[in-house]
């Protein structure tokens, strides 16, 4: 299973379980540790680890290995890394505090600041 199709079972395993605000970022030019990170938040430390749990369970099913999950036993950040695909599933004050989306946004190409 290539990253895309790990990504959209990610998304929809993160969406069954009622996610909020799921942002997928594509750092393939940025990384090479991984192709995309999904972030998104949950309502409670219970509702976070219930994603982050969720996730893990489809994609076995998929037949994809996790490689491993981390932040599970606090639940304001618990994240899964897939190789290809790293969740970042949040409490709404630390998606704020630690802002993974603007830390990881694709620089313009062209804009040149010198």
């Amino acid at each position: 299973m290539d990253a895309e199709q790990v990504k959209k079972v990610v998304v929809d395993a993160l969406e069954d379980v009622k996610a909020r605000d799921i942002v997928t970022l594509d750092v393939r030019e940025m990384s090479g540790v991984t192709d995309f990170m999904v972030v998104c938040s949950g309502t409670s430390n219970r509702h976070v680890k219930s994603l982050a749990d969720n996730v893990w369970v489809e994609v076995k099913k998929r037949g994809i290995v996790p490689l491993g999950m981390e932040g599970e036993n606090t639940g304001d950040w618990v994240l899964v890394d897939l190789g290809d695909v790293v969740v970042h599933v949040m409490l709404p004050e630390a998606r704020l505090f630690y802002d993974l989306e603007r830390l990881w946004q694709v620089p313009v190409s062209g804009s040149d600041e010198s």
